[in-house]
């Protein structure tokens, strides 16, 4: 029988040790979970096991401060805890090694075999994070799982069509839309990053659970067949979809205009400058790049809503957005209208088994795009386009408190949830008005969205006591991470103690889009961090930019340091 077992050493903390254990022991009692319990301090041990734990038999929990080794024990233990992680929620750290101790009691003749798809907006931090976190859960369960990563450079481990077929589910861990056409007839899950992220093993079992059948056939046709094991999306998702796919285009198109202006000067768009370099870079910047900008916002918009079905009409619905003025305001409601339309049109036009086949390809496009275009001309452009010209008038006239007021809100909405929906919506906005030559947020958006991950990296050099050692070791890849404009790097500092670092790194992050928006810093391209900064044109008043993540950086790290606690044994 597998015996769960915990070991408690206090170190030089005896107190903290002997509070640690009885706080397991009264979660094992209140979650009715068999359980032994150790507690080694300086005097002796207390509640001794009543024989040492069995390799591979036994789950062994070794609560310890950091510097603690588990040599001791006999056996290297199957789960690591320190002392305050178990004094600050001790039924979770309970539920994290009993979960091993279920795994093990499962027989092992039919072991689960899972493939995954892991995504989210921008393709870098949270679809890494939610592989390794569901290969973690897979691996706490015992079961198999091949996870494929589609991330900003393309599909990583790409799974084949063999693993699909062999496997017993697909779980999808995403937060934008996902092709679904290759996993027709299997049990389907789809999820969020974030779950993924915070607890693979809960969310694999939630999916092994829930999982329906997708519906329609591997093929072409996959997009007009209805999705049985489809979780309805709601709007954010389907708009962060259209986000994910447009941020090539104002990547390519944004570094490409910047350069044409650092190689030709201020005239390098006008006709005099034509035949030169400089011209042409500006020419596949602005009028390809840029031009594609809002026609792909608006069809992977509709492509997310009704699959491949709903691109024709939302990129056609994209492209007079464009044209009328609405920009890509007008856009986003392009794809809904197109993706929404598109999806209802599957739903009612029902044809012979024999003639299926043209809906995807004829019927829903062609109808699709009538019904948007019409909308597009007649009913919505100009109202939008009317809203998008004030909105921008109104951006382009802010001056002193108005702008300082829209970089604070801008900031703390980038720290509040580091890449969670809440900084996804302020990113959005910036990024949209790009495709509108208002630049200023974006700048404000990405020099608060740096603050956080350089933040606790210099508040663990600072202040060394507040963090563990693990904590302190992680603050050099935080940096990293934040130079990189990748927020996530700040997320294991916050999730350890959100009522203190939380709040911190929203203010340190609201300064630092005040101050990018006070100096009118201009940034033409959606990412990329320090990296795009030596690029000429890339962003305006460079040492202003440099000054506010810098102010930003030293207030969070100066409030971490002063909000937390120190950690015993340091």
């Amino acid at each position: 029988m597998t015996r769960l077992l915990a070991v408690v050493e206090g170190g030089d903390t005896d107190v903290s040790a002997v509070l640690a254990g009885e706080a397991l022991r009264k979660a094992a009692k209140a979650g009715d979970i068999p359980i032994e319990i150790e507690v080694r301090t300086a005097q002796g041990v207390v509640n001794p096991l009543s024989e040492p734990p069995r390799p591979g038999e036994d789950v062994l929990l070794f609560v310890s401060p950091p510097q603690a080794r588990d040599e001791a024990l006999g056996r290297a233990a199957d789960k690591r805890l320190s002392l305050e992680e178990v004094l600050a929620d001790p039924s979770s750290a309970l539920a994290s090694v009993a979960s091993g101790r279920d795994a093990r009691r499962r027989p092992p003749a039919a072991p689960v075999r899972i493939v995954a798809v892991t995504s989210c907006p921008t393709g870098i931090a949270h679809t890494f994070m939610a592989a390794e976190g569901l290969t973690e859960g897979a691996k706490q369960l015992g079961y198999d799982i091949r996870v494929e990563t589609q991330g900003s450079v393309g599909a990583g481990n790409a799974l084949t069509a063999d693993e699909i077929a062999a496997a017993d589910i697909v779980l999808i861990a995403a937060d934008r839309e996902i092709d679904r056409g290759r996993f027709a007839g299997k049990r389907v899950f789809a999820g969020g990053t974030k779950p993924a992220i915070t607890g693979g093993a809960k969310l694999i079992e939630k999916a092994l659970a829930e999982a329906t059948v997708q519906g329609g056939e591997a093929s072409a046709q996959a997009g007009a067949a209805s999705s049985a094991g489809h979780e309805k999306a709601g709007p954010y998702k389907h708009l962060m979809t259209g986000v994910s796919f447009m941020l090539p285009f104002v990547v390519a198109g944004g570094l490409l205009i910047a350069l044409a202006f650092a190689l030709g000067g201020i005239h390098a768009n006008e006709d005099a400058a034509a035949g030169t370099l400089a011209h042409a870079l500006f020419e596949i910047g602005a009028k390809g790049g840029f031009a594609l900008i809002v026609p792909a916002l608006a069809g992977y918009i509709a492509y997310s809503i009704a699959d491949r079905p709903g691109i024709a009409p939302g990129m056609i619905g994209g492209m007079l957005a464009a044209n009328l003025g609405a920009g890509f305001l007008g856009g986003i409601v392009a794809g809904f209208i197109a993706g929404y339309g598109v999806e209802g049109l599957n739903r009612f036009i029902r044809l012979p088994k024999n003639l299926q086949g043209l809906k995807p390809v004829l019927i829903l496009p062609l109808l699709g795009t009538l019904l948007t275009g019409l909308l597009m001309v007649y009913a919505v452009g100009a109202p939008v386009a009317a809203a998008l010209a004030f909105l921008t008038e109104w951006l382009r006239g802010m001056q002193g408190s108005s702008a300082i007021l829209l970089g604070l809100i801008l900031g703390a909405m980038s720290a509040f949830d580091m890449g969670g929906p809440v900084n996804k919506a302020g990113y959005a906005f910036s990024v949209g008005l790009i495709a509108s030559q208002v630049y200023t947020p974006m700048a404000a958006t990405m020099a608060a969205g740096m603050t956080p991950p350089l933040a606790v990296a210099l508040a663990t050099r600072l202040f060394r006591d507040r963090f563990t050692f693990d904590e302190r070791e992680a603050g050099s890849a935080a940096a990293v991470l934040g130079l990189a404009f990748i927020t996530e790097g700040a997320i294991p500092f916050a999730a350890r103690d959100p009522f203190r670092v939380i709040p911190s790194l929203m203010a340190g992050s609201a300064v630092a889009g005040a101050i990018s928006m006070m100096a009118g810093v201009e940034l033409r391209v959606p990412h990329g961090g320090l990296f795009v900064l030596p690029i000429p044109g890339a962003v305006s008043h460079l040492l202003a930019y440099v000054a506010a993540i810098a102010a930003g950086t030293i207030v969070s790290a100066f409030l971490v340091g002063l909000l937390k606690r120190p950690v015993e044994g340091n």
